[in-house]
């Protein structure tokens, strides 16, 4: 396959346990699992002390996120913080606002929040590219369950803050496709085969919007060859394979 990159997280500023369990489900029959973790980790400190000693030399994402616990308004700071700890060691940052697993996390992909979070974090960045003399790229992650006015927003502000990528999709609330499967009401984010098409779907229309000028990363129902180049056909970059 030629794997290219590794990305690690979600992490957040503080330690935290994420959901209860169970909170992983799978469904054979459609060859999909619903997770609800809730970004357990153990904290962007310790995460940073494994990355030292990593004698890993390819390309490393690290994936940033809030803390439960955190406000959504104070949101943008768990950001920061995560940014100004990861970034020398990152070779890409991914930006997740998209999980449905932590309460309101969704809201930062809108309006004046997600505004004001992009804009803290190209500011951040290029102090952070002057400190340790190197550019690090800055991707978000979205949701596949947006509106097409919702999507059409999000490409605007993206090109207006001029982000470095954007990762098309997270997992989705929608049971459309599971209707009547044992575990399908299960609560929290849906993966695999039957989130597929949907995660196409926002890539192709997300390459409309953005014609070329911001790279998109395809994630979502990827599991092979097959479907890694139908995600291309859509004018994608680059795939992410994610291990259930």
């Amino acid at each position: 396959m030629g794997f290219g990159f590794i990305e690690v997280g979600t992490v957040t500023p503080l330690a935290q346990e994420g959901n209860a369990k169970p909170r992983q489900f799978r469904l054979p029959e459609v060859e999909g699992i619903i997770n609800r973790n809730g970004f357990n980790n153990y904290g962007i400190d310790h995460l940073i002390e494994n990355v030292k000693r990593c004698r890993y030399d390819g390309v490393l994402g690290i994936n940033i996120g809030k803390n439960k616990l955190t406000p959504l308004e104070h949101g943008k700071d768990d950001y920061l913080i995560c940014l100004n700890k990861a970034y020398n060691y990152a070779g890409y940052i991914t930006v997740n606002i998209s999980s449905p697993n932590t309460p309101d996390l969704r809201q930062l992909q809108y309006g004046d929040y997600f505004d004001d979070l992009l804009q803290s974090i190209k500011v951040t960045q290029r102090q952070l590219a002057e400190q340790y003399q190197k550019y690090v790229p800055i991707a978000v992650k979205i949701a596949p369950d947006l509106s097409e006015q919702e999507l059409v927003q999000i490409a605007d502000t993206l090109l207006r803050h001029q982000l470095d990528g954007v990762i098309a999709t997270n997992t989705t609330i929608s049971r459309d496709n599971v209707t009547g499967l044992a575990n399908a009401e299960q609560v929290g984010g849906l993966s695999g085969k039957p989130l597929q098409h949907k995660s196409t779907a926002i890539i192709r229309r997300l390459h409309q919007e953005l014609n070329g000028r911001i790279p998109i990363i395809g994630s979502g129902g990827i599991d092979g060859i097959t479907n890694a180049q139908e995600k291309y056909k859509q004018e994608q970059n680059y795939c992410k394979f994610i291990p259930a």
